[in-house]
């Protein structure tokens, strides 16, 4: 079965698929084809003097343009996209990726599987090193869980370490993820993540620009780099080297200016050193914890009224001298908290994240924490 957006026949799938695989054309001189003609089908049949006039269209863009090959392999993708069940999505329609739309070299088309709704929801990406370390793995999966409250989308690139760790946060969370292949949706890549498919796409899908008949090839994971830029509010990277493919997120999404935030780590961590260069530089905000991505965002929690709950929780000897403090003010900061209930920093924290755990105090801003 075929699955079309509204905006599309099979007949102009048929061309836009030809048009997708024009050599040296690319996605930006293909909407100015499209802006200009009307239809895919009508840039074909287009007499190339025409075309010519139009700016940014040169006679290489539109060499190889008239070859019947493409035509013939958009047949052979056609018939793979209706056996296989795979929706289209072009990016005039309503239901391609908002952000995405503005991005001039967003992909005219993508494939998707799976059962993604993006309407009206909030979408961030979360990218990072495949040899992530511990406390990468429980920081993200720390800020999945902080920020699971406000339904976010979890995009990231099904790979190994900080990417998967992200998939299965969000589906332990009950949130949407979408997984963005840098090949054909007839494979998995890497194999070993087959035991996820499943529920990933019982939990969003995945999305692809790239065909079944695409040879593997690396540079298409930098290229794939821009749409999880490209349609997310934010890109989080959770542990990146000094080199690697997070570190291309992070600077496509800063040329898309979406924000951009790393977590920091110790100075000789060699899977530190990629964030730390980003928070240096001033290229990424410094992320410690779900606060400042929603106060950096702008997005708006639900400030609940003041609940009993927290004095029906039984706490620590420490806990309550610490609720007893807070109790009159209105907020506080974890070293005069520490100092004024005369507990050891460290511990302190420890202390405050236990209460937090049990939903007597909340963790605000700039390590400020007021009572629930």
């Amino acid at each position: 079965m075929l699955f079309l957006t509204s905006m599309l026949t099979e007949q102009e799938l048929r061309y836009m698929l030809a048009l997708q695989r024009v050599p040296n054309l690319g996605d930006t001189s293909a909407k100015k084809l499209l802006h200009h003609v009307g239809s895919a089908e009508g840039v074909f049949k287009e007499k190339k003097a025409t075309l010519l006039k139009i700016d940014g269209i040169g006679g290489f863009k539109l060499k190889s343009l008239d070859d019947k090959q493409w035509l013939s392999e958009a047949d052979e993708e056609l018939r793979f996209i209706k056996e296989n069940d795979i929706a289209v999505t072009y990016f005039k329609d309503k239901n391609y990726p908002e952000r995405l739309k503005h991005c001039l070299d967003g992909p005219i088309l993508f494939f998707q599987v799976g059962n993604i709704d993006l309407a009206g929801k909030k979408i961030i990406s979360i990218v990072g090193t495949r040899k992530v370390t511990s406390y990468g793995v429980h920081f993200c999966e720390k800020l999945i869980e902080e920020l699971a409250p406000l339904n976010p989308i979890i995009v990231s690139g099904f790979a190994y370490g900080v990417d998967i760790t992200a998939h299965k946060a969000a589906i332990a969370n009950n949130l949407q993820t979408i997984g963005c292949f840098a090949h054909g949706l007839n494979q998995v890549y890497p194999k070993v993540h087959k035991k996820y498919v499943a529920q990933v796409e019982s939990h969003g899908g995945f999305i692809s620009e790239f065909w079944s008949t695409d040879p593997f090839d690396r540079v298409n994971f930098l290229k794939r780099n821009r749409i999880i830029a490209g349609m997310s509010e934010a890109t989080i990277v959770i542990e990146s080297a000094d080199k690697g493919g997070s570190l291309v997120t992070a600077d496509i999404a800063n040329s898309y200016s979406r924000e951009v935030f790393a977590v920091p780590g110790r100075a000789f961590d060699s899977q530190s050193r990629g964030c730390n260069a980003l928070i240096k530089s001033n290229q990424a905000h410094l992320c410690t914890g779900a606060e400042d991505i929603i106060f950096h965002l702008g997005w708006k929690v639900e400030d609940k009224k003041p609940q009993q709950t927290s004095l029906f929780v039984e706490l620590t000897a420490e806990e309550k001298v610490v609720f007893n403090y807070l109790k009159g003010k209105d907020k506080e900061l974890l070293d005069i908290i520490a100092i004024e209930c005369q507990i050891p920093t460290y511990k302190a924290a420890t202390v405050l994240l236990n209460m937090e755990l049990k939903g007597v105090i909340r963790h605000l801003p700039g390590k400020l924490f007021q009572l629930v």
